[in-house]
């Protein structure tokens, strides 16, 4: 089938690659001449497992372009998955979905046009594109609509950092719609992947246990709100086993046995139940801010959401606390910070745990040091206010330090020589902020080992 998918961010790109791998001829729409530039050129402007080895594999049946004209007209499904960023008031901001459809509109051409809402989107708008589509497509065609289209909702479910394993290999395919015609054209375009006859890349082999992947086909709100309502209950999850984190530290409980107990319960399931610092990305924090502002306008308050979030924000904090305590002043305290990413095997810093606490440590006085073994360079870019406090080298992170904090569990930090660190820093101090090191091994090699909870 021919395919067009507009905007190159994690979910667009990931759709695209993936279904170009699963034998469509797709096209991707990118304003940024720069970023079509180097897909055309066979690198990812964004660091995600296998990516460069997916779009070599695909490569013949993959296009990138900023000309709407060159994509749309012949494509019987286009993928709209642009940004869709908070505003202050927790909506997100639609700007660029709605330029996106318009331009959609005016080049819809063919006999029959799905036309797939994959942004994260609130419940609604997929009837709220319809209308743009439509009067875009009566401005330049300059009649009326006749059944040249429709719109559905086909919500992403990826985790960065496994986007492409998480798309070859989903839980469930979604998709909402109200015309009994876009459910076909969707069920045929994802035909070889809801039965798993693709052959799978050898680099990321099909999982042992996988069988056919169950297709949910609802109402456009339907398929709109389950993503919203997922997102929310995996963060609630997380703050939910940090909240339990908290009470385990003062009546002496060890929260990885508590976690791990509870999480045996097939009722309840293991994961997103590490405690840690909380979550980031670009997803459950404004997800769930999306989810509230959107049943404020019913009327209807989310006080269990709005808790996780709170509760989310609590912990960044804590590590300030936990440093606090145990160093007394901060001011003048060098700090160093492991891991700038929200999580390991991505470069995306939104609303990355990592900022806040450097910031936090700034305002109190700490010299702070800064790495990550990947996101270095974007950081730069990014957070040029924080990019001074960066190290090339992880040892100058721990160099003089008198407390370094774990924030992001990358393997690079999990097998680091910890025994070699511990007489470079003032006061060997490691705090865990993911509760994954081996406190007997790190107590043992010299370091006084502090986590959020114990």
């Amino acid at each position: 089938m021919k395919v067009c998918v507009v905007g190159t961010g994690y979910v667009g790109l990931t759709t695209g690659v993936c279904l170009a791998f699963l034998g469509h001829d797709v096209t991707c729409v990118d304003l940024d001449q720069a970023k079509v530039d180097l897909l055309s050129g066979g690198k990812s402007p964004i660091y995600e497992p296998h990516m460069d080895a997916l779009l070599a594999d695909a490569s013949e049946r993959l296009h990138f372009t900023t000309d709407y004209g060159s994509a749309v007209p012949d494509a019987e499904v286009v993928f709209i998955a642009v940004q869709t960023p908070s505003l202050p008031d927790g909506n997100p901001d639609l700007k660029y979905l709605r330029s996106a459809a318009e331009s959609v509109g005016a080049h819809i051409g063919g006999d029959f046009t799905v036309v797939v809402n994959k942004s994260t989107v609130p419940i609604g708008s997929s009837n709220w594109v319809d209308s743009i589509l439509r009067e875009s497509f009566e401005r330049t065609n300059e009649r009326r609509s006749d059944g040249e289209f429709s719109v559905a909702s086909n919500p992403e479910f990826l985790r960065q950092g496994a986007a492409i394993l998480d798309t070859l290999y989903p839980d469930r395919v979604v998709v909402g719609s109200d015309n009994p015609r876009s459910l076909d054209v969707l069920n045929r375009l994802y035909r070889t992947l809801l039965n798993q006859t693709f052959t799978p890349p050898t680099y990321l082999p099909r999982p042992a246990e996988m069988g056919a992947v169950p297709m949910v086909s609802s109402d456009l709100a339907s398929a709109e709100l389950i993503k919203y309502a997922a997102n929310a209950f995996l963060a609630l999850k997380i703050s939910f086993a940090n909240e339990i984190g908290q009470l385990a530290g003062r009546v002496g409980a060890d929260i990885t046995q508590v976690t791990r107990g509870i999480g045996l319960d097939t009722r309840i399931g293991p994961r997103f139940l590490q405690p840690g610092i909380g979550w980031g990305g670009s997803c459950f924090g404004k997800d769930t801010a999306a989810l509230i502002a959107t049943a404020s306008e019913y009327h209807h308050d989310m006080p269990i959401v709005t808790a996780a979030r709170t509760v989310n924000q609590l912990q960044r904090r804590l590590v300030v606390d936990r440093l606090l305590e145990e160093l007394r002043i901060l001011k003048g305290r060098r700090i160093g910070l492991l891991g700038l990413a929200f999580k390991p095997d991505t470069d995306d810093m939104r609303d990355a745990p990592a900022l806040d606490i450097a910031r936090m440590l700034i305002d109190r006085g700490a010299r702070i040091r800064l790495h990550d073994p990947v996101a270095a360079d974007r950081f730069r870019r990014e957070q040029p206010d924080l990019a001074p406090y960066l190290a090339d080298d992880v040892a100058d992170v721990f160099d003089d330090s008198d407390a370094v904090v774990l924030v992001t569990e990358w393997a690079q930090y999990l097998d680091l020589d910890w025994g070699k660190f511990a007489t470079s820093m003032r006061k060997p101090v490691i705090l865990d902020g993911r509760h994954c090191l081996d406190p007997e091994r790190l107590t043992r090699l010299g370091y006084r080992y502090l986590s959020i909870t114990r």
